[in-house]
Parts: C-alpha cells; structure tokens; sequence
C-alpha cells in the first residue's frame, strides 16, 4: 500500500472516529427541540398574541371610550362608537377589531390609558373562515375573562419597563 493510500484510510479513520464521538456526546446532551402541541416554550411578558378587553374586579367593563386605540392603529383595523350613560360616563357600544387588517404593534396597548385593550398571551387562535377573525366586544371581553389571570401577571411583570 502506498504512502497516499495509508494517509488518506489515517485521515479517514480519525474522521469516522471523530464522527462517532460526536453522536454519542449528542446522544446524551438535552434536545433543542420540543413537543410543540405537547410542551411549548416560555412566553416573554412582552409577548403581543391574541386582543382582549379587560374589566375591573367588579365586573365592570374597563374601556372608558377615549378612542384612542382607534385614532392611532395603523392598519384601521378597530371600530369604536360610544354613547353617555345615565350615570355620566362613557363606555363603549361597539368595539370591533379585525384580526385580519391586525399587524400586532401593541400600539392600541401602549395607547390605552386603563389597561382595557391589551394583547393577551394566546398565540394559538387559528380559524377556518375569515369571518371568524373579526372580534366584536363580546369576544374581546371573553378572550379578557379567559385570560385575565396571565394578562395582569404579564402587565405587572412589564411594569417597571413602562
């Protein structure tokens, strides 16, 4: 055998060699991937995902119908119309979102001088018709019950960075 033939089966050797340690160091080190719809990663406290309109404690609904989330969403996509109370204060009628002209700045979170517009942290709310993406006040307030507990925990986490 010549010497190029015997240096190039050494090189081979240490290649496969080197080869071979390698998968066994993976074979036991953590894996970067995950489960997806079994486990899921850890969300940010900034995390923009699916709209909700938030109530006090009492029940009451937040939004005082300043409409200023509608005056500074970029894409247009909410649609606020509001009337006084017999009482004096303003609250909403109509407050309509459509997810599909939606680009999810946080504007209208940022915007929101009570913490009545804010994106939760559902990120999973695929739909089979278009029609199913435009959020009236009924859903925003349901998606706001359903996750008010994480909602007010990421707020309170965001907090000293607003």
């Amino acid at each position: 055998m010549s010497r190029i033939a015997q240096a190039v089966r050494g090189a081979l050797l240490l290649d496969f060699v080197g080869a071979m340690g390698l998968g066994f160091k993976k074979i036991f080190t953590r894996k970067a991937t995950i489960n997806y719809p079994f486990e899921k990663n850890p969300l940010s406290p900034r995390f923009r995902g699916e709209h909700a309109l938030r109530r006090y404690a009492s029940g009451e609904e937040r939004c005082i119908a300043c409409k200023l989330c509608e005056a500074i969403c970029p894409a247009q996509a909410i649609t606020i119309e509001a009337e006084p109370r017999e009482d004096g204060s303003r609250r909403t009628t109509r407050y309509d979102i459509d997810m599909v002209k939606c680009i999810y700045c946080g504007f209208c979170q940022e915007a929101c001088p009570v913490d009545a517009i804010v994106e939760g942290p559902n990120f999973e709310f695929a739909t089979e018709t278009r029609e199913e993406l435009y959020y009236d006040k009924e859903k925003l307030l349901a998606n706001g019950d359903r996750w008010e507990r994480e909602i007010a925990r990421n707020l309170e986490l965001d907090a000293p960075y607003r």
